[in-house]
């Protein structure tokens, strides 16, 4: 089996040093890897598979010779990830830039792995909260087509990057010495105007829109219906940010076709690849996010039907936005390239 040459860009952020233990973990054939980052962070070293590399200023030559390109994210996608697809590389992007081009396959591999395929030199990685989504609806989608979605979301502050783990922590610091609790970041860094997380949730992710929906709360929709290849799917969202570290937690209710029992949908979930069933009422058995964190599965329980419609199906699922939501997701992309021979 052919290997391929692979670089990381971002290999120093918080999704790079995720790609590199689950290279490490899964341990991913690769021929040469070549790790990538800004100019900040470039002359870093680090520790891959036992061997110590340098990491790089990226620039648009760095791609030459590299198969496949796992893009942590960023806007830096925009400009370098077409370089990359120019030099012969396929490109894996974590950025929201390419999610909806018509010309570029968006990819949970659980879900949809035959839009692989389809790609011509980039392949995107969904929002980590519509991949989340994605794997509990797809076994209910199967057993009877999915017409409306509300959902919402209880989101980490690590999805706010490091600079969103360290403002939770400087506030409850701020807090039990009873002082102010300074906020730079959240609800986002864009927003004009920002809220503690300590002891909070503050009902907005990126900004808003037009119609008064977030960005975040604007890409489950359009993501779950191009994943899912039917724009009619009515997705409505409401995304929270929660004082959680790690792992994202969504309440869902979804309306089908038809009528589907819990019995069946729960047998589908313990099928399906990428998901575990935690749902016990009786012994309070179900997911949260202090026990997904670190975990390559996301939790599917409190699966119920709804009161009043009985073509509806509630169910809470938690998952690692880290890791599937975003690193784990990606190599499992690049997986199915080298399994397929097709890089």
């Amino acid at each position: 089996m052919r290997k391929p040459n692979v670089a990381i860009l971002g290999a120093t952020g918080a999704v790079g040093q995720e790609f590199i233990k689950l290279i490490e973990e899964r341990q991913f054939p690769f021929e040469n890897l070549k790790l990538l980052a800004s100019a900040r962070s470039a002359g870093t070293e680090l520790t891959v598979c036992g061997k110590t590399y340098v990491v790089e200023e990226a620039s648009a030559d760095s791609f030459e010779n590299i198969d496949i390109a796992l893009f942590a994210g960023g806007s830096i996608s925009k400009t370098l990830a077409p370089e990359a697809v120019k030099r012969g590389a396929i490109v894996i992007d974590n950025s929201s830039t390419f999610r909806m081009d018509p010309e570029v396959p968006l990819v949970v591999p659980e879900v949809n792995p035959e839009d692989i395929n389809k790609h011509k030199g980039i392949i995107a990685n969904p929002n980590c909260s519509t991949i989340i989504m994605a794997l509990g609806l797809k076994p209910l989608h199967d057993l009877s087509p999915i017409k409306r979605i509300v959902v919402s979301t209880y989101q980490a502050v690590s999805g706010a990057g490091k600079e969103g783990i360290d403002e939770l922590d400087n506030q409850v610091k701020a807090h039990t010495e009873g002082k102010p609790m300074e906020a730079n970041i959240l609800p986002s860094a864009s927003a004009p105007k920002h809220y503690p997380i300590a002891f909070n949730v503050i009902p907005q992710i990126d900004v808003f829109l037009d119609n008064d929906y977030t960005k975040e709360e604007m890409k489950m929709v359009n993501e779950t219906q191009k994943i899912l290849h039917n724009d009619s799917i009515q997705v409505v969202p409401t995304t929270v940010r929660i004082p959680v570290y790690r792992s994202h937690s969504e309440s869902v209710l979804v309306e089908t076709e038809s009528p589907v029992s819990v019995a069946d949908f729960k047998a589908a979930c313990e099928k399906f690849p990428g998901l575990v069933v935690n749902d016990n009422p009786q012994k309070q058995a179900y997911p949260m996010p202090l026990y997904t964190s670190g975990k390559d599965d996301c939790e599917i329980g409190r699966i119920r039907k709804d009161l009043y419609n009985d073509k509806g199906m509630n169910f809470w699922i938690a998952g690692d936005q880290i890791r599937k939501g975003a690193a784990l997701n990606a190599l499992q992309i690049a997986e199915y390239l080298v399994t397929n021979q097709s890089f």
